[in-house]
């Protein structure tokens, strides 16, 4: 069985523009069509940090449901990382990891059931210097070790520009990425900070990021994605 999986940085949903447009960041999401969605600083940075993106909005313009981490009242998620399923998929259960930063880091962790196969997401955030994220990385990684064995996938930014370097061999232990290509700036994409760390029993069929001319309006990053297959037992 296929599915499809996205992360998304919506930068606030803040476009090019410098215009806040919550619905054009859904417009975007339906383009892409994932099953699963991370989102990355979907909170607002100050004061309560509401969603950028109320429950009623998703609603109403997407057949998504925010997966609910129990964190700050009004928010979607954890530190701005926040999941959305569509409405078949069902989620067994939700946590959260705190991440060694000096500013608020975070990532979510979801158990989610498509028909009978299950599997784990992780939605990620990491530092924008270099030691720290590779702090972050150990972290997250040993911590989907110590859980109990499931198909994972890790995505988020990684704020990592080198495709093999810095906080990439960590992961790479145990994951691989998928060949989603440059998202980052979203008007002229050079930079793979946007990652899809695929570990045991899933196969990455095609992937790629989602480069359309609202895609490039709508936030600073371009949404990465990755259609997926759980793998046959042997």
């Amino acid at each position: 069985m296929q599915f499809k999986v996205a992360s998304y940085n919506i930068h606030k949903a803040i476009g090019s523009d410098r215009r806040r447009s919550p619905e054009r960041i859904m417009a975007v999401l339906a383009e892409v069509g994932a099953d699963i969605v991370v989102l990355q600083e979907a909170d607002r940075r100050f004061g309560a940090r509401q969603s950028v993106l109320p429950a009623a909005l998703i609603a109403a313009h997407s057949t998504y449901c925010p997966v609910i981490f129990d964190t700050r009242p009004g928010s979607l998620g954890w530190h701005g990382n926040a999941m959305l399923v569509r409405r078949h998929i069902v989620v067994s259960s939700t946590t959260t990891i705190s991440l060694p930063s000096l500013e608020p880091r975070g990532s979510v962790v979801a158990e989610l059931a498509i028909d009978r196969h299950r599997l784990r997401i992780v939605g990620m955030h990491l530092d924008l210097t270099g030691l720290r994220r590779r702090e972050q990385a150990r972290s997250i990684v040993g911590t989907a070790n110590r859980l109990p064995p499931l198909p994972t996938i890790i995505m988020g930014d990684t704020n990592e520009w080198r495709p093999e370097g810095g906080c990439m061999p960590d992961f790479h232990v145990r994951f691989t990425s998928a060949p989603t290509g440059p998202s980052f700036p979203a008007a002229r994409p050079m930079l793979r900070l946007d990652r899809i760390l695929v570990g045991d029993g899933s196969d990455v069929a095609p992937a790629g990021s989602h480069h359309t001319k609202l895609a490039q309006q709508a936030s600073d990053h371009l949404p990465v994605w990755a259609q997926l297959a759980f793998r046959a037992p042997r």
